[in-house]
């Protein structure tokens, strides 16, 4: 009977064993023929259409090992264009071309440059005037909950915090701004998740810290949006995010107006109403029923530096902070001098004004 036992393992090892080495050899390019050919993904079509199609072409060994192989690389990002390749190539090659996005040369391609500190709002404007179509598509897109549940289950770092039907705009503060390179059918999609990979290679630097930290990814990039607009001085960002932590840790609002005009969807380059920065959302983290609380979300896309401001503050025993209208921070450690510096911002001008 141990015998039979045995005998059985051995041919189910066997058998496994044959099945990864088939597998591994579907991966291997199909010849050593270095020819050129091109090979086109359209807008929109899915992992399967373009293994189908690369099988087609003669340029794979295996549908099935390519399957499996797009099935266990789940981020791959396999973007609109014309590419040249060759049957010299692994699949592997093949799908980091793809996922780089190395398209022919003679290919037609545009730029869009994305800045921090931007809201969802205004990248979507960009991304509607490059894919012609409008802006409310595009957030319509970023708001759906089919393509959103995909998201999630394709990228770690989004999580269903971003499904809070209370968020204005799930997919805010996870864009990372860059300057991108399109093909010019790339779609709102391909456009979307370029710009997600480009968040998820910077959150990768930080991995570790992000662990440690004891916050969430969402959490982070929330108060390194926060960050991204009040540290308005790059230098002043850690400085901004220990004064913040200082306030949460000691069950305070986090008092910030970048938030208060999010909330109320306006922008700096407008006054608040009394009756705005009182108005009740769950962004506004002047009022005191935000005491110790971060908002439901990021309000605009951080930059590296306002993540690794988060992730690495300055440790001091600051409680306020101010920002004049050309951009200085100003740092105090209790209310007193807090008001001490804001009257002399108000007789110097430099103070933002209040209907």
């Amino acid at each position: 009977m141990k015998k039979k036992l045995l005998i059985i393992i051995g041919v189910i090892l066997v058998v496994i064993a044959c099945l990864i080495a088939l597998y591994f050899y579907g991966l291997s390019p199909v010849s050593k023929d270095n020819e050129i050919v091109e090979f086109s993904i359209a807008s929109g079509e899915s992992k399967k259409d373009i293994v189908d199609a690369l099988d087609e072409a003669g340029l794979i060994k295996s549908k099935i090992s390519a399957y499996i192989y797009v099935g266990l690389h789940r981020s791959l990002n396999l973007q609109a264009g014309t590419y040249e390749l060759s049957p010299n190539m692994s699949l592997k090659e093949i799908m980091t071309i793809f996922d780089k996005g190395d398209i022919a040369n003679d290919t037609e391609t545009f730029t869009l440059t994305f800045v921090e500190g931007r809201r969802l709002t205004n990248y979507a404007s960009m991304i509607a005037e490059a894919t012609n179509t409008t802006a409310q598509d595009v957030l319509t897109v970023m708001s759906d909950k089919t393509y959103l549940q995909e998201l999630i289950g394709k990228y770690s770092f989004l999580t269903n915090d971003i499904l809070n039907p209370e968020i204005y705009y799930p997919l805010e503060g996870y864009l990372f701004a860059d300057t991108y390179e399109f093909y010019k059918d790339s779609s709102i999609k391909d456009i979307i998740e370029t710009m997600l990979n480009g968040m998820a290679s910077v959150l990768n630097d930080y991995q570790e810290d992000i662990t440690n930290s004891g916050y969430s990814i969402h959490e982070i990039l929330t108060l390194a949006s926060i960050v991204e607009q009040e540290g308005i001085n790059g230098a002043d960002r850690a400085g901004v995010a220990g004064v913040f932590y200082n306030r949460l840790a000691a069950n305070m609002s986090l008092g910030s107006d970048a938030t208060t005009y999010y909330g109320v969807k306006k922008d700096f380059s407008d006054d608040l109403y009394n009756s705005e920065i009182n108005d009740n959302n769950p962004y506004n983290t002047r009022l005191a029923s935000m005491a110790g609380k971060l908002p439901i979300g990021p309000i605009c896309s951080p930059s590296r530096e306002s993540i690794l401001a988060v992730l690495e503050p300055a440790e001091h025993d600051y409680y306020y902070f101010v920002a004049d209208k050309n951009g200085d921070t100003y740092f105090m450690k209790t209310y007193a001098e807090h008001e001490v510096k804001v009257s002399e911002l108000q007789a110097s001008g430099l103070w933002y004004e209040y209907n």
